[in-house]
């Protein structure tokens, strides 16, 4: 989503600034400015479209100063152009202000500072927070008045306000994230640690309802009450060259080359002697008798394959909801459930807000997150890390697929601890998999032919079956996502309820068909769909001469145990995608109108 970035210290705000929106780039936006501090007066410069747009502004190069704000705007309201890009200034230009979230309330808001003469510029609901804080500014320091002005805002904030007087950032946060950076003499702000980690370690979490005054000398937090809070200062546990792509053309694909070592990081430690070893503080893990799973998009996939996992492995029920739709629905929720929250950024503003419902009625809470620190990770009762590694781009690769061993890790410690028997075929195969994971990386060069036959194709069905069902729903999505071709995935049998309409000789279709349990069912559909002239592309794991026969064009997997198979599946799926969408020539890791982590409802 939207991205801050702030500096106060003794060096030119101007390199740290723009080097900050570059490194935020990859959560995605369609405008970006920056506002400095220069002898008693803001200098302002916002453009549409991309931070290099800013860069090479020459605008930018008369800019001077050692305190400022900077932001790349993903659009909510209003459209993506200059007028609606951050920083808001005031109309006196004393003030302003950068902010990631939703002003819920901005209308009533606008209304009431319209009345007492305030001129509104942009069509956005974060304008209406400059003016607020002008409107407080009176006889009281800038953080006492950014805080009277937040007492009147409904909805979610990550905002930095800067003065025109003032050699100092005031930043608070209520739903939307920011950390403050710590180094000599010097403190940076951003709504991602990733914009960091080039120049400090050092770094304090800003909590909900919490408000920080910022200089390079010191830092006060106050909550929202005006009690001062303690500074809880961390150590990051990133490198600068994690977030770098190295020799990769993109991130994706660097990322997709990572996962034989993302998915050892989430088994190290875990995994000994056939025991599964979790820590988990939760009250009486025994008496669970429902799982209730919650995440949006790829997320929502692998709780789908969580749940075949866990009723298969532990043999309790299990229930996936969409995190976007989970309190609304008022879900009956009791003591002895326990809701996971799966999101790679652990920002998530629905999962967030659905593992929040489920406290309030009572439910045990598990957050399966990527990131150390995020929210989701500090609203549960316990959590599973992926140690996945810094994921940036857009379309999740890496997380994903450690997302599916973190929760066959959860399903198999279920099990364990509800006594049910587990083949210990299962186990060896498990500690197998990051070679398995490297194996199959090894066809890459065979998926980009098949990709090459077939990227100007304008529609693409995935199908299917069983623990796979959900790995075809994954590939469509990630077709979708970096490529803008329309792809949908199917259970395969229920390719005959509707979408076998679609089929004919200009429609590609993928099949997971690698041996299971549901194979030779899965052949059956491929031969429906050959029977109507489609092209066929299987993902298999093992030569059979009807493959010949039916499919078109081939990819290979690895033979694993069924339950490991999402994972070494989803692979070759990523590197189509991916190989698709290069083909093409699109911005792979900045697809258009997606954002990262979407930190609004």
């Amino acid at each position: 989503m939207c991205g801050i970035i702030g500096y106060v210290g003794n060096n030119a705000a101007i390199p740290i600034l723009i080097g900050g929106l570059e490194s935020l780039e990859y959560r995605g936006y369609d405008s970006a400015g920056v506002c400095v501090l220069n002898k008693s007066e803001l200098q302002v410069v916002k453009n549409k479209g991309k931070v290099i747009e800013i860069k090479n502004d020459k605008r930018i190069n008369l800019i001077e100063g050692v305190c400022g704000i900077a932001h790349t705007r993903w659009a909510t309201h209003g459209e993506p152009n200059e007028i609606n890009a951050h920083p808001h200034t005031n109309s006196s230009n004393s003030i302003a202000v950068v902010h990631n979230g939703i002003i819920e309330n901005y209308h009533s808001l606008k209304r009431l500072l319209e009345k007492e003469g305030y001129i509104f510029r942009s069509e956005t609901d974060s304008e209406v927070l400059v003016h607020l804080v002008e409107k407080f500014y009176r006889n009281c320091s800038l953080g006492s008045a950014v805080l009277e002005a937040l007492r009147l805002v409904e909805g979610t904030f990550g905002l930095a306000v800067v003065h025109k007087n003032k050699n100092e950032i005031i930043a608070a946060r209520r739903g939307s994230p920011l950390v403050i950076g710590l180094g000599d003499n010097e403190a940076f702000l951003a709504s991602d640690a990733t914009a960091l980690v080039k120049y400090t370690k050092r770094v304090i979490y800003l909590k909900d309802n919490e408000i920080a005054i910022i200089n390079n000398k010191e830092i006060h937090i106050k909550n929202f009450d005006g009690e001062n809070v303690s500074l809880n200062v961390e150590n990051l546990k990133l490198e600068v060259e994690q977030i770098e792509k190295g020799s990769y053309k993109h991130f994706m694909l660097k990322e997709i080359f990572e996962q034989p070592d993302s998915v050892k990081r989430t088994l190290t430690g875990r995994l000994k002697n056939s025991r599964i070893k979790l820590s988990l503080n939760l009250q009486d893990i025994r008496s669970i008798q429902r799982l209730i799973l919650v995440g949006c998009g790829t997320s929502w996939h692998s709780a789908l394959i969580g749940k075949y996992l866990i009723e298969n492995m532990a043999k309790i029920p299990v229930e996936v909801d969409y995190a976007s739709e989970f309190r609304y629905r008022r879900p009956l929720v009791v003591r002895n459930d326990l809701v996971v929250g799966i999101s790679q950024s652990g920002e998530t503003a629905d999962t967030l807000a659905a593992v929040r419902e489920a406290k309030l009625l009572g439910a045990n809470t598990i957050g399966l997150v990527n990131v150390v620190g995020s929210s989701i990770a500090r609203e549960c009762d316990s959590g599973i890390y992926l140690h996945a590694g810094p994921e940036i781009g857009v379309a999740s690769t890496k997380a994903f697929t450690s997302q599916v061993t973190a929760l066959l890790l959860l399903a198999l410690y279920l099990a364990e601890i509800r006594g049910e028997k587990i083949e210990e075929n299962l186990f060896r195969e498990l500690e197998n998999l990051p070679k398995q994971v490297k194996e199959v990386l090894s066809e890459a060069d065979n998926v980009r032919k098949v990709a090459e036959k077939y990227y100007k194709s304008s529609n693409f069905i995935f199908l299917g079956r069983g623990i796979n069902y959900p790995v075809a729903l994954e590939g469509a999505l990630k077709l979708k996502e970096i490529s803008y071709i329309h792809a949908e995935g199917y259970p395969a049998a229920e390719m005959k309820h509707g979408p076998i309409a679609l089929v004919d000789e200009n429609m590609p279709t993928v099949f997971i068909c690698t041996k299971d349990s549901t194979y030779d069912k899965i052949i059956s559909n491929m031969q429906e769909i050959k029977a109507r002239k489609g092209k066929i592309i299987a993902l298999v794991n093992e030569i059979d001469p009807r493959l010949s026969v039916l499919a078109d064009d081939v990819i290979f997997s690895q033979k694993t145990d069924e339950f490991l198979s999402p994972i070494v599946n989803s692979i070759p799926l990523q590197l189509f995608a991916y190989f698709i969408a290069d083909l093409k020539g699109l911005d792979i890791d900045k697809p258009r109108n997606l954002a990262k982590s979407v930190t609004i409802e």
